[in-house]
């Protein structure tokens, strides 16, 4: 079995961790004051964004940035 890619593991989270705040795309943008096609982009795994733009996700979402980095069973 392959193992999902670190951009993989992270864009699953990212969209799991926005839809379990029950908040949309254009809601994170807000909060995280980044824009609503990077946030679309990012959780298709199509950008593989910066430490800094992990940090506002995390702040936006409420949540420790190492939770992007968890891989499911």
């Amino acid at each position: 079995m392959e193992k999902n890619t670190i951009l993989e593991i992270f864009s699953q989270n990212m969209k799991r961790l926005r839809q379990n705040a029950r908040i949309t795309q254009e809601e994170l943008s807000f909060r995280s004051g980044l824009h609503k096609n990077y946030i679309s982009d990012a959780e298709r795994g199509k950008r593989n964004i910066s430490l800094k733009a992990i940090e506002k996700l995390a702040r936006g979402l409420d949540i420790d940035l190492t939770e992007f980095f968890l891989q499911s069973n």
